[in-house]
């Protein structure tokens, strides 16, 4: 009988030892689990948070490593080139056609409003190193700054995808852009001649201005990346301030072989109605390249693109 109550109580207390064991088993399964978990959402937080050191002009600032809320009061269609998104942009990039699209819900913000910058919660801003409130706008979020014309127009876009961690597909387009648009201004010029010259004019309402050969409407296309030939006299008057208003009597002394011309595309013009205009020789000639002026005032690998499909098909005919 006692041998009997003896083997009861042995097996009672294997029962009781496995059962324990089983326990802890299921709580440190638990625990691992808890502790593979855990790690992965620091991280993922930790990523959000991380930040780099931007060599800006005016010296270092710490910025996002990966910026999600981004307001540029400047070079917004660099940043949307890049195929980045935007929460607050400026209200000239807000009006270009080209980029309706991509800022459908965006903000429009201004230098004047610091408030409404701050209202979109950026975590980083972008403006120009001439704008007003530059130090309100350091202490709504890291603000970089860049001085137009500082960098020419292919090292800005490399600028900022430095500063947006793209710099590789910044490079990658204006290794691509250099070898299309040389390839393109031999063929303007085998077709053409090698001293053609181009003059870039915009017309607004009764006003002409002549461009230089950095000052957007497609002119760092033109006169830089294709190395076509301006008229010496603009080439002259241009140098120094980078356009040059002229009245419409003097237009003919400026007109090279073509005449690329921004306007307002949707109005009829009373200057390209003119005796004046009509006599010019490359209008005689249907040399004149025409675009919209809203969409032409940037110098992005965006509009770069636009212009330059279009001055393909206006000096080679190929759409």
């Amino acid at each position: 009988m006692k041998h009997k109550s003896y083997l009861l109580m042995v097996v009672l207390l294997m029962l009781t030892i496995i059962m324990s064991a089983c326990g802890n088993d299921s709580g440190s399964k638990e625990s691992t689990a808890d502790s593979q978990e855990t790690p992965v959402a620091e991280q993922t937080a930790g990523e959000l948070s991380q930040t780099i050191t931007y060599q800006s002009e005016s010296g270092p600032v710490e910025i996002p490593a990966k910026p999600v809320r981004i307001v540029a009061l400047t070079n917004a269609p660099n940043v949307l080139s890049l195929g980045e998104t935007l929460v607050g942009v400026d209200q000239w990039t807000a009006a270009n056609p080209l980029f309706t699209d991509k800022l459908k819900g965006v903000a429009v913000v201004s230098e004047e409003d610091p408030e409404s910058v701050a209202a979109q919660n950026p975590d980083l801003i972008i403006a120009g190193s001439h704008m007003k409130n530059l130090d309100q706008f350091a202490s709504i979020a890291p603000t970089v700054s860049f001085t137009w014309g500082k960098l020419d127009y292919l090292n800005q876009q490399l600028e900022i995808g430095k500063l947006l961690n793209k710099e590789t597909e910044a490079q990658q387009w204006i290794d691509d852009f250099k070898q299309r648009t040389a390839a393109i201004g031999k063929e303007i010029k085998a077709k053409h001649g090698d001293n053609i010259t181009v003059s870039t004019i915009e017309i607004s309402d009764k006003s002409i201005y002549v461009m230089g050969n950095n000052w957007a409407r497609g002119t760092e296309i033109l006169y830089q990346a294709m190395n076509l030939a301006m008229p010496e006299k603009v080439k002259q008057d241009t140098q120094e301030s980078g356009n040059y208003s002229l009245s419409l009597e003097v237009l003919p002394e400026y007109s090279g072989d073509y005449l690329v011309v921004s306007r307002n595309m949707n109005t009829d013009n009373e200057i390209m109605k003119s005796n004046i205009w009509n006599s010019i020789p490359a209008v005689q000639n249907k040399r004149v390249i025409e675009f919209e002026t809203k969409a032409s005032t940037y110098s992005d690998p965006t509009t770069l693109e636009y212009l330059l499909d279009i001055f393909q098909e206006g000096f080679l005919g190929q759409p």
